[in-house]
């Protein structure tokens, strides 16, 4: 048990090994969750998506648009333009653009003002944004960028949205949370809950090991704010999800040595961003899923989370560290 362990907490640590693993993952045969059927339709809806401006962001929000919703991109970059591309791809003139930086408290401050002054509320929420970042960088606050843009920021958001009850729950169907995550959340051997926040300086040799561990804290929160949400009935659905490794611009803080072979790898071996957005597009407009509370899909599997990040303890743990870090700086969550 052990050596599989030790094995599986290798597989993520370096972007090589991360690379092959993708790679690998998908030759293997799995068997599918289901298939969008033509009543799959989200006319009506209202959906956010953060970090759409290009790759899987920019690819859901095309397909989503296609299927009726009206999408609200929020992005930190490419305003105008992408909405103009999202309009003319889904042939949908409901797409609405809107800037956030997820490195900076009071820009998703400000977006979360924006959409309950100018939407009401949204019926679904995509938290797809993300950073690979070639070495630490800190934010305003004095976190890191990484830790912040890739768990803590989507833990701000989604507490702010529901605080102002932006998320709706008429009763008529399910809001849905959904988060864009990653299998290497599978990788951190456990918690390091004595240094949650503390602005570590690292560099590229540590990026990908730590891309992971921010996936468990973000796939653990994902989990918690299933329990707190759906105490007794379910009325929230909250959805995890792994695209899979997606032919994106993810990787350009790569070292310019690695970047025609990753490119290269990229381009030969990774999902085009439209194929890998096929998991998030399901959860965000199946019935399938319609009553389920807490869903997780790797690929179009349906997988169980890692322990860790199923484990009640752990989620509370976070939930309180995430509370009282966000004191501490003057982000005041209750």
């Amino acid at each position: 048990m052990n050596r599989m362990m030790s094995k599986q907490n290798k597989q993520y640590d370096n972007p090589f090994s991360a690379t092959f693993k993708g790679i690998s993952d998908l030759f293997k045969k799995r068997e599918r969750v289901g298939e969008l059927i033509s009543d799959d339709r989200l006319d009506g809806k209202k959906v956010l998506i953060t970090g759409s401006s290009s790759g899987l962001g920019l690819a859901t929000a095309t397909e989503l648009a296609k299927l009726g919703a009206e999408v609200i991109m929020a992005v930190r970059s490419g305003i105008p333009k992408k909405g103009i591309e999202v309009k003319r791809k889904s042939g949908s003139e409901k797409v609405n653009m809107h800037h956030v930086d997820l490195s900076d408290f009071d820009s998703i401050q400000h977006l979360v003002e924006e959409i309950k002054t100018q939407y009401g509320q949204l019926d679904i929420v995509i938290c797809n944004a993300a950073v690979v970042a070639k070495k630490s960088r800190k934010t305003k606050s004095g976190l890191e960028q990484m830790f912040m843009v890739n768990y803590l920021a989507k833990y701000v958001l989604i507490r702010l949205l529901l605080k102002i009850d932006c998320i709706k729950t008429d009763g008529t169907a399910l809001p849905r949370i959904i988060f864009v995550t990653s299998e290497s959340h599978r990788n951190p051997k456990e918690f390091n809950w004595d240094e949650f926040g503390k602005y570590i300086p690292h560099s590229i040799g540590k990026t990908v090991e730590l891309y992971g561990y921010y996936k468990l804290l973000l796939v653990t929160f994902a989990r918690e704010l299933s329990r707190r949400l759906n105490p007794e009935d379910t009325q929230y659905s909250v959805f995890a999800l792994c695209p899979g490794p997606v032919n994106s611009n993810i990787a350009r803080e790569a070292p310019a040595i690695f970047k025609p072979l990753l490119r290269l790898v990229f381009s030969i071996f990774f999902r085009s961003p439209k194929k890998a957005s096929e998991p998030v597009v399901y959860l965000t407009a199946s019935r399938d899923v319609d009553s389920k509370n807490f869903d997780y899909l790797f690929l179009m599997e349906r997988k169980a989370i890692d322990e860790k990040a199923e484990n009640p303890e752990n989620g509370k743990k976070l939930w309180l560290l995430s509370e009282e870090l966000l004191g501490s700086i003057g982000v005041i969550e209750k």
